[in-house]
């Protein structure tokens, strides 16, 4: 069985926390580990293989927590452009034997009661090997309206309904014959594209294409972008649960929430004898049910209550508990600014490492650059800035238009604009730089590779 683990979302909900190019799947909220990795622990035992689905830009942050716990996926497969959960679904199936069983799971869920779960896996494959479509099905523990609901008759799937208003999910949860949907799949994969091509042909069509067009390298498959653009979007629930006739669900009792809102993460957060959240980073005073969340600043409250605070390095939230739905809102107006804030934190991941700024003015940026062991900035240069760097730990090997050095801790270069340059750590240890930029115009778009 293959666990394919759906790893492209971008976690808006819980901005700023998760953004664009850092999505809520990386973040440790619940422990030292994170949802992705807890995602890769809790299948790998179960599964023979871990296909993950990406985009290019979140590859190496899946790498790099795949290292952190001593993982490895099987194969990645890149999507250029997101087209929603069908086509991503339709490309991992592709990849695999038809006869083989697929185990879809979100990278951004929590489940605490692993071995409940693992009962309804067996029980799921079980039905799959029969030729059908298992989903799984969450008993409500209350009445949600952040969630789409299964209507079922023991493991018949009668209907898929849509996020319900308040009274309407009441109802549902009374009725006892409703369940959340998780978003959780089990099939054959020829038993799923065989009902994708039945009830959405062009998607399936498509998606084939796409797939028989990729560019492979050994456990790697790259979509390319116009054959990605060209499949429709659809989410695997309109193109084929809804309408094939092979589903069935299994009710659940396995702990499990999608973290879909800071709500959400507030309930599953250790909290201190006043209903807050437990932080080091916090002081309240005549302060109850207050979630609070910060980097590496001490935030204190005075007589407030029910409020959500979220402070990271360059961006701070405050709302009402029961109002977070409307961060959305929040990142549609950044996105219309065109403010980076959507996309990146102050701190940047990178193939060789990461970058985090300290300080920026229109014509200056501090940062902190991370070289990772054996890992290199390839050459470029800029036409609008120098650049200082200093060594802070670690080993450094510069190439500045041809002559090569070695720079040591407290040693520094510096770089005119318009030089070629680059930048290796040939050590052991991840290289630290302290990198000065001063110019006119300090933006990424005027470095320019060679």
């Amino acid at each position: 069985m293959i666990n394919v683990v759906l790893c492209g979302g971008n976690g808006t909900r819980l901005w700023p926390l998760s953004r664009t190019r850092y999505p809520k799947q990386f973040n440790k909220f619940i422990s030292d580990r994170s949802l992705f990795q807890m995602t890769v622990e809790r299948n790998r035992p179960l599964c023979d293989n871990i296909f993950v689905v990406s985009n290019e830009e979140q590859y190496f942050l899946a790498l790099d927590h795949l290292d952190e716990i001593g993982a490895k996926a099987g194969q990645f497969l890149l999507e250029p452009v997101g087209r929603n959960t069908a086509p991503a679904i339709a490309l991992a199936s592709l990849a695999a034997n038809r006869n083989e069983l697929i185990l879809v799971t979100p990278s951004d869920h929590i489940i605490k009661n692993e071995r409940e779960y693992a009962r309804v896996i067996e029980l799921a494959k079980s039905m799959a090997e029969e030729g059908n479509i298992v989903t799984f099905g969450i008993t409500p523990s209350h009445a949600e309206t952040g969630y789409g609901y299964i209507e079922s008759d023991g493991y018949k799937v009668i209907s898929f309904r849509e996020k319900p208003d308040l009274y309407t999910a009441e109802q549902y949860v009374s009725s006892g014959r409703y369940y959340w949907n998780s978003g959780m799949f089990l099939f054959k994969a020829g038993v799923f594209l065989n009902e994708l091509e039945t009830y959405s042909p062009v998607i399936y069509q498509r998606s084939v294409a796409a797939f028989e067009n990729s560019k492979k390298n050994n456990d790697i498959i790259r979509i390319q972008k116009n054959d990605m653009e060209s499949i429709p979007s659809d989410s695997i629930d309109y193109a084929v649960m809804e309408k094939s006739e092979n589903v069935k669900v299994i009710p659940s009792n396995i702990g499990w929430s999608d973290l879909g809102s800071f709500e959400a993460l507030y309930e599953e957060l250790p909290k201190d004898e006043y209903g807050n959240t437990e932080a080091k980073q916090f002081i309240g005073i005549d302060s109850s049910n207050n979630m609070v969340l910060s980097h590496n600043r001490m935030v204190t409250t005075v007589d407030v209550n029910d409020l959500m605070i979220v402070d990271t390095p360059d961006a701070l939230l405050v709302s009402k508990r029961g109002s977070s739905q409307k961060v959305r809102e929040i990142v549609k107006e950044l996105k219309q600014s065109k403010s980076s804030l959507c996309d990146h934190h102050s701190t940047t991941y990178r193939p060789w490492g990461n970058h985090t700024v300290l300080d920026q003015m229109k014509d200056y940026r501090i940062r902190t650059v991370v070289v990772k062991p054996g890992k290199k900035i390839g050459m470029h240069r800029h036409y609008h800035r120098s650049e200082h760097w200093i060594v802070v730990s670690g080993t450094a090997r510069i190439i500045v238009n041809g002559n090569e050095s070695l720079l040591r801790v407290n040693e520094s270069t510096f770089i005119k604009m318009g030089d070629d340059h680059s930048v290796e750590n040939p050590g052991k240890i991840d290289l630290h730089l302290i990198e000065v930029q001063v110019g006119e115009y300090i933006n990424e778009d005027d470095t320019i590779t060679i």
